[in-house]
């Protein structure tokens, strides 16, 4: 439903403020787009579960329940509802933000971390026990590490199954099942069918090899306003040749990456056009198993997880961005497909970065148009006389720049090296980390003092960019 039809009660409640179930409930009725992701609402008396957007017919209010997660839903019996696949909608604003062990656990349970290392290398990252990371994940989010991981597996599946030929057998373990028979167990308990049934819903045709060749096509989801061609003008500008490319004209230009993934590497493309709640992308990848880290990452360098009308509502009302926040829906504050390799070009600067690429790169086994070589993992420049300090820190670990880095932690370990200084620090904070609330020393100041908070990045976007002639999407 579009948003000039939403009731105005609901219209100025931001995503902060949606908290109690009679609040949900209304959201729900008016169908309102904006909530999809921040909560999930279920119907008792079918036993399915939707985003609050669901085309279908409202249920009464007696009959539905509301969960903070879509594996909070699963995990009471609930199935994914076919029409609006509350399973591919846009990640939690909320989480993505926050800087605390549950937004952290989230974040990092998003690339992958318990698929790859399992739960105790999850509580290993984060600083505590399996147990009080449990306890704090189900207490939040209705869920543990192992639901919120299998929720995110058989999206993963599902998008496979949908998208490509691959074979049932190697579908599983690419989405990070143990085992056919969890993999089998789980997409029925998930979404009422069978695999195969699955599969024959979206007819695909294609051969395997085929659907490797093509690479997985995706929609990656967004909330609200997208300013498509902001983020593709800054994407340009600090493109390193032969890792990076944006081709085309504006408002209809292609942004291409390499990426070195934990099992393999990739090749990924998202489009500048929008299809309306989404950017089309394609994802090209040596092994299948990194098919959630590509999509986390690209999530994060495109800040696709944002929530626009809570930014706008709050940066909106400060005098000194009132008429570019009018006039510019949807900014957005990109982060980084790779951290630490964001850190060091911030150092090495765009000519230093291409020497870099072309002195320590690694090359592609098979290149794709102007795209042949990975940027430089830490270790191959700890000898280099600008970014050895850092490369030499994030190799042994003194720097961390993971999803579920603590940023305060990061940025005073940041600081104590060579060569950091504390705008780097904030750059490398505000763009690898995400974090939405970093104001760059000697940059533009807050004249409202705390009128900018919790948004200070995006407040940076506003002030320091110019507006784009290309389409913007919502």
């Amino acid at each position: 439903m579009s948003e000039n039809r939403e009731p105005r009660a609901v219209r100025r409640r931001t995503l902060e403020t949606v908290k109690d179930d009679d609040t949900r409930y209304e959201a729900v009725s008016s169908r309102d787009a904006r909530f999809d992701g921040e909560f999930f609402f279920a119907v008792r008396t079918t036993g399915i579960y939707c985003r609050p957007s669901c085309p279908a017919v409202t249920p009464k209010r007696r009959n539905v329940a509301f969960f903070p997660t879509a594996a909070a839903a699963q995990g009471h019996g609930f199935r994914a509802c076919r029409r609006c696949r509350p399973d591919a909608v846009p990640g939690s604003a909320e989480w993505n933000a926050r800087a605390d062990v549950v937004g952290r656990a989230v974040r990092m349970i998003g690339d992958g971390v318990v698929d790859r290392e399992g739960v105790p290398g999850l509580a290993g990252r984060l600083g505590y026990s399996t147990r009080q990371v449990q306890r704090q994940l189900t207490a939040e989010l209705g869920a543990g590490p192992v639901a919120l991981a299998r929720a995110q597996r058989a999206h993963t599946a599902r998008l496979l199954l949908q998208t490509t030929g691959l074979p049932v057998t190697e579908i599983a373990f690419a989405a990070g099942f143990a085992s056919v028979r969890q993999f089998n167990d789980t997409i029925r308990a998930v979404y009422a069918r069978t695999p195969t049934a699955l599969r024959a819903e979206a007819g695909t045709g294609v051969g395997a090899r085929t659907a490797l060749a093509a690479g997985v096509p995706l929609r990656l989801a967004h909330r609200g306003p997208y300013a498509a061609g902001e983020v593709f003008d800054l994407l340009a500008a600090e493109a390193v040749p032969r890792v990076e490319e944006v081709a085309g004209a504006p408002g209809a230009r292609t942004y291409r990456r390499t990426l070195r993934l934990p099992y393999g590497t990739g090749i990924v493309s998202v489009d500048e056009r929008s299809a309306g709640r989404w950017l089309d992308a394609r994802i090209h990848l040596t092994e299948l198993r990194d098919l959630t880290a590509a999509v986390h990452r690209l999530r994060r360098l495109f800040d696709l997880d944002a929530d626009p009308y809570a930014v706008a509502e709050r940066l909106g009302a400060a005098p000194a961005l009132a008429a570019e926040v009018a006039a510019r829906p949807g900014v957005r504050s990109p982060g980084a497909a790779d951290p630490e390799e964001f850190a060091l070009r911030t150092l090495l600067g765009a000519e230093g970065s291409a020497r870099a690429v072309e002195e320590h790169g690694t090359p592609l086994a098979t290149a794709c148009g102007g795209l042949d070589r990975l940027f430089p993992a830490p270790r191959d420049l700890t000898g280099h006389p600008v970014a050895g300090p850092l490369a030499r820190a994030l190799a042994d670990g003194a720097v961390r720049l993971d999803p579920g880095a603590d940023r305060d932690e990061a940025e005073r370990a940041l600081l104590a090296v060579p060569g950091v200084t504390p705008g780097a620090a904030a750059l490398i904070r505000m763009r690898a980390l995400g974090d939405p609330d970093v104001a760059l020393p000697g940059g533009t100041e807050d004249p409202e003092g705390e009128e900018w908070r919790p948004w200070r990045s995006y407040a940076v976007r506003y002030l320091t960019t110019p507006a784009a002639p290309g389409p913007r999407s919502g």
